[in-house]
């Protein structure tokens, strides 16, 4: 069985769906959640759905006795970075190569880089007007938000959109298709 490791930094809705989701195959497991925050809920979703987890400091993830350490032990395909916000160290990118990827809530390359989160993208969307906006899933890179684009999925915005309706159908997209993007990598 493929052996999953997710990175998050938040309330983990999609860690926890992307757990859920391999739950019902036979395909992978996710053995790990890491989060740079302790107080983070998706280290409760995590032990909830019976998954190892851990929270870290900033010094631990740049150490390369830290999160490498860790990394190692896992045995891992895949590392998943499901709203993780802090830059990935490019020492761990080197070790795992090809091997870790990134959930985006815009069409990249508009609307990515250093601060380009959550709230802030769909924001940006809306006051720009976009006629579209998506999901971007990628391979990470020592840039934020620059590595290989490995799958896009985009939706029209409507006249009245607002950055909470744009998040909205931005989480449905992220529900529907990271579970499944990861699915088809693991099976390469």
């Amino acid at each position: 069985m493929k052996r999953i490791v997710i990175f998050a930094s938040g309330s983990g809705t999609n860690a926890q769906n992307i757990i859920q989701y391999f739950l019902r195959t036979n395909l992978a497991e996710v053995t790990l959640v890491l989060s740079n925050k302790s107080d983070a809920k998706v280290l409760e979703k995590a032990k909830n759905l019976n998954v190892s987890s851990k929270s870290f400091t900033k010094k631990e993830l740049i150490s390369s006795e830290g999160i490498l350490t860790i990394l190692k032990q896992q045995d891992l395909d895949l590392i998943v970075l499901a709203g993780f916000l802090l830059k990935f160290p490019e020492f761990i990118l080197k070790h795992f190569p090809n091997k870790v990827i990134n959930i985006h809530p815009a069409l990249l390359p508009k609307y990515g880089g250093k601060g380009m989160f959550g709230m802030k993208v769909h924001e940006a969307v809306v006051k720009n007007k976009e006629p579209e906006t998506g999901i971007t899933i990628h391979y990470v890179n020592e840039n934020y938000d620059e590595g290989a684009i490995i799958f896009q999925k985009s939706f029209q915005l409507l006249e009245n959109e607002t950055a909470e309706t744009v998040a909205s159908k931005i989480h449905e997209l992220e529900y529907e298709f990271f579970p499944k993007v990861i699915e088809e990598l693991l099976e390469k």
